[in-house]
């Protein structure tokens, strides 16, 4: 049975009372950046952190008692892990997920804690597949593939559903593609019903499989390193997912990491929202100027927020040292009380925020009256950074080394 319409709204009954309704909220901050009306679909607020959970569960519920009683096996960078782990779990049957070695540990152990087995196998998705084949033949076990399953797809596709249903005059739907599940899905459903939408698929630059393989007409596999963007890191797009694709979805962009990593920061920045790098994808996209259409209602798909704390720490560092808004200087001051802390309470009311602060007592050649102290501090922007600096020189203090990073 070939993906349609109808077979997405039986999905959409299937997971009714499991999966959540995520949120469609309009972002002012990214419409006036873009210049387009901006709706963050959030499905890094579904159960398990992503949307992964809905094609899952969909599979799962479609599967006879006696390939249930068999259990279930998969392989996934984390967020497809998640999603079968916990549908597993809430059908009372075995999982077993394999997942690459490089997998956040964030998801591994979100895996674990929703009841499934893991094997961590290879570095990418591909290779980690290779290992799930194996054990499948071993086990008997059905194989719940990420992407290129039709039930996965009309589960998926229950979110293109879900925005028609909130925002019926939407132009265009931006969505991350991998292998090819997720857009399928959302392609489907969202051009059944208006077949005007435009839909867009991002992909990170340093693996695009899938947009190689709309150029060349066919299915290609692409030779590619892990980029930020784990969760869509695919060297070959699903075959079943490429016919959806092909008929379906009007064109593919990339997007490079320093923008994934920028879309990762502004979300966390100005919407307080935590995205994984393939979640963000497609709002990178929009702040890179990626995409051009004729209307104004753009649906941005968050598919995700399973990422580690670890990188979210890099990425805000990385960020602030590319903004300029990072600065380093040394001040040599009186080595009298109030000194130190008269200088602090100077830069906490220019309304910068202190990383680091270190008093150097060593021998000066002024005398034994006398300290270095050595700040690092953020700013809000590098305009601000600046402002910071000639503050302080307006008062009188003497900055040496200044280092806007």
């Amino acid at each position: 049975m070939n993906l349609d319409l109808n077979k997405i709204k039986k999905a959409q009954e299937n997971i009714k009372g499991v999966a959540r309704r995520t949120p469609l909220f309009y972002s002012s901050t990214f419409s006036k950046q873009s210049g387009y009306e901006i709706y963050l679909k959030c499905e890094n607020k579904q159960k398990t952190g992503a949307f992964k959970l809905r094609g899952a569960y969909n599979k799962i519920a479609n599967l006879t008692q006696e390939e249930k009683e068999k259990g279930v096996i998969a392989s996934s960078a984390g967020n497809h892990a998640q999603g079968v782990a916990y549908a597993a779990t809430a059908f009372g049957i075995k999982s077993t997920i394999v997942m690459p070695s490089t997998a956040p540990q964030a998801k591994v152990q979100a895996t674990k804690g929703y009841g499934a087995e893991v094997v961590q196998f290879g570095e990418v998705y591909d290779e980690c597949y290779g290992k799930a084949v194996e054990l499948q033949k071993e086990t008997g076990a059905t194989f719940v593939h990420p992407f290129n399953d039709e039930d996965v797809m009309a589960g998926q596709g229950t979110i293109g559903l879900e925005i028609l249903e909130d925002l019926p005059d939407v132009d265009a739907i931006l969505v991350p593609i991998g292998g090819g599940g997720l857009i399928s899905g959302i392609a489907v459903a969202a051009k059944t019903i208006k077949p005007d939408i435009k839909i867009i698929g991002v992909q990170a630059e340093i693996i695009a499989s899938s947009k190689a393989s709309l150029e060349a007409g066919k299915v290609v596999t692409v030779e590619g390193t892990k980029s930020l963007a784990d969760g869509i890191s695919v060297k070959t797009p699903g075959k079943l997912n490429f016919k959806y694709i092909k008929e379906y979805v009007d064109e593919i962009v990339t997007v490079s990491e320093d923008e994934i990593a920028y879309a990762n920061f502004t979300l966390m920045e100005r919407s307080k929202l935590i995205a994984e790098g393939a979640g963000a994808t497609p709002l990178a996209a929009v702040l890179a100027n990626k995409i051009k259409i004729h209307g104004k209602k753009v649906a941005v798909l968050i598919s995700g927020g399973n990422i580690d704390i670890a990188m979210v720490s890099k990425i805000i560092n990385r960020e602030l040292i590319m903004q300029k808004r990072r600065i380093g200087f040394s001040v040599e001051l009186q080595d009298k009380v109030g000194q130190l802390g008269g200088l602090i309470t100077i830069i906490g009311k220019l309304g910068a925020n202190i990383v680091k602060v270190r008093q150097e007592k060593n021998w000066e050649e002024k005398g034994l009256e006398f300290a270095n102290v050595t700040f690092e501090i953020e700013s809000q922007s590098r305009e601000h950074s600046i402002e910071i600096i000639n503050s302080l020189k307006e008062k009188g203090y003497k900055l040496e080394g200044i280092n806007l990073f």
